[in-house]
């Protein structure tokens, strides 16, 4: 199963968190975030890192030559969108970067959320869901209702974000079976810093469920 952690800052932390068993580390490229990394501090990270990890860029409303001149200084494999971005946008970028992965976030404030995720199914790779806050775009450490997305099957894979933490985690995947999860504050001693035990406790958990 794929684990995404996100919100990786330091290079040690990045490096520690794939040799625990992380598949995928999100870094965030939203300026206004306490988790934003620069593209040379990316790479940083991305060069300790082994070539199997997949390396996201989270961007929320970011302009095609904002999200460009971040490739040009990281090596990532992946783009997500974790703002209002439209299908039209979603398509100029695959067509742009057609050899990375296009993630789009939709935070779930309500039922009608996840029609409009629906949406994105022929213009991205995979779908994100993610609590909802009015300031936030992630990383709040608030859980969805899970039991209002038991019916969510789209046909691209997902990844289940949201307040997941080592002691919630077996409960939200053994309800909702998504492809992969996101973790950012659950794993966390404050934002940005993670708190390795905390991570190395959410594979443990993973393990002993396999």
């Amino acid at each position: 199963m794929r684990v995404k952690i996100c919100g990786i800052t330091k290079p040690d932390q990045g490096k520690a968190i794939a040799e625990l068993g992380a598949t995928t580390l999100g870094f965030i490229c939203v300026q206004s975030s306490p988790r934003f990394i620069t593209p040379q501090n990316i790479q940083a990270v991305i060069e300790l890192l082994p070539i199997t990890v997949e390396r996201i860029g989270v961007f929320a409303n970011a302009s095609l030559e904002e999200i460009s001149q971040t490739l040009l200084a990281a090596d990532l494999t992946g783009i997500q969108l974790h703002g209002g971005e439209s299908l039209e946008f979603c398509d100029r970028l695959r067509q742009s970067f057609p050899h990375l992965e296009i993630i789009k976030a939709i935070r779930v404030k309500t039922p009608e959320a996840l029609d409009l995720a629906e949406t994105y199914i022929d213009h991205v790779d995979t779908l994100l869901l993610d609590a909802y806050h009015p300031q936030q775009l992630g990383g709040t450490g608030h859980t969805l209702d899970w039991n209002s997305l038991q019916q969510f099957r789209p046909s691209i894979r997902w990844l289940l974000a949201g307040g997941l933490t080592p002691d919630n985690v077996l409960e939200a995947l053994n309800l909702l079976k998504p492809d992969g999860i996101d973790l950012s504050s659950g794993v966390e001693q404050s934002p940005g810093d993670k708190d390795l035990d905390k991570v190395r406790q959410l594979f443990q958990v993973l393990l002993k469920s396999a």
